[in-house]
């Protein structure tokens, strides 16, 4: 069989092939289960295997390379424009094989154990941290049932929330299943405390994350996110605005003929990194803005931003902003130098 080129839906435990010629008519469909995939590739020689980069993706992938093999991710958003007709796990590798072909598609970079264990210590935090404020949510609605208004703040409404258990304002049938989920509160942030200091002992170690962190708004959470998604290296991407569209903060483009029109941010590509990158531009501008009402010296990055938010609107500077640390992230990585703010001009306006 004159097979040059595979595609593979996968699946959780039934993988469906495409087997491709040279000439990309397909000669072979197979469906197979996941020990006979595992076999499949051992007495035959491929090329190129094309994959949807979607859950367990990398795994396979890296596990093909190991043979030799060269795979590339090609982005399921874009693949699904090739299905023909009805969605079937046959027509899903057909299409495989018709994206692969087209070279304005750019495959996902295969990553490696270590950038999915930090990818995966940041969905472990995120799950934890979304579990915490739905209880201290339960705790706030409970307690304003028996008319206790719980203080805004995290810290401060579980010290409120502490105090009130140990008194006389909760009926006793509740108050001790209202004292277990404060329990569970405190045994979250503990273990969420955990996790960030796994992270600060791998950033320690990692000098593009070092790197990183020199840059205005760039924090622990967001270097270490960052490095696990790109691997520390931006060769992959043709310049600082596509690394910022990869972040969904380029803005929307509408254009016909000579009429051209840019509307808000995409908000396309990896969500938790741009929130990240929004709030540390949110600390950004919100610190600046302290400084110019203290009449400290401020850098022309953070003067930029400052006139930005009053020519528009804080959130717009926000967003902006995050847009300009996205492009020095890009600048930082690319080449492997840390951040140098230029020299900060003496402000003595008031905001």
């Amino acid at each position: 069989m004159d097979a040059t080129t595979v595609a593979v839906d996968l699946a959780k435990s039934v993988f469906q092939l495409a087997v491709a010629d040279a000439q990309w008519r397909i000669v072979h469909k197979a469906r197979l289960s996941r020990d006979q995939f595992q076999r499949w590739f051992d007495n035959r020689a491929v090329a190129l295997v094309v994959m949807e980069a979607c859950g367990s993706a990398h795994y396979w992938a890296r596990r093909l390379q190991e043979r030799g093999i060269e795979v590339r991710l090609l982005p399921a958003r874009y693949v699904r424009a090739y299905v023909k007709r009805n969605k079937t796990d046959a027509a899903d590798a057909a299409a495989l094989l018709e994206a692969l072909r087209c070279a304005q598609i750019v495959p996902v970079k295969v990553k490696s154990i270590e950038q999915q264990c930090l990818q995966g210590l940041h969905r472990v935090r995120s799950a934890w941290m979304a579990t915490r404020t739905a209880r201290i949510n339960t705790l706030r609605g409970l307690c304003r049932e028996f008319g206790i208004a719980v203080a805004e703040g995290a810290s401060t409404g579980l010290k409120q929330i502490a105090t009130t258990l140990a008194g006389q304002d909760i009926p006793w049938s509740l108050r001790q299943a209202l004292q277990e989920m404060l329990e569970e509160v405190r045994e979250l942030e503990q273990r969420i405390g955990q996790v960030e200091q796994q992270l600060t002992e791998l950033a320690d170690h990692s000098e593009p994350c070092q790197r990183l962190r020199s840059v205005p708004g760039i924090g622990l959470l967001s270097a270490t996110a960052m490095v696990a998604a790109t691997g520390g290296s931006v060769s992959h991407f043709k310049s600082a605005r596509h690394f910022a569209a990869w972040f969904g903060l380029t803005p929307k483009e509408y254009s016909s003929g000579g009429s051209r029109h840019l509307g808000r941010i995409s908000k396309r590509g990896d969500r938790y990194l741009r929130m990240l990158l929004t709030h540390g531009a949110r600390s950004v501008l919100n610190a600046a803005s302290m400084a110019r009402r203290g009449k400290r010296p401020l850098d022309p990055l953070r003067l930029w931003a400052l006139g930005l938010a009053q020519r528009s609107h804080h959130n717009k500077a926000t967003c902006a902003l995050a847009n300009k640390l996205a492009r020095i992230c890009f600048a930082v990585l690319r080449d492997q130098e840390p951040y140098a703010a230029r020299t900060p001009i003496a402000n003595t306006a008031a905001a």
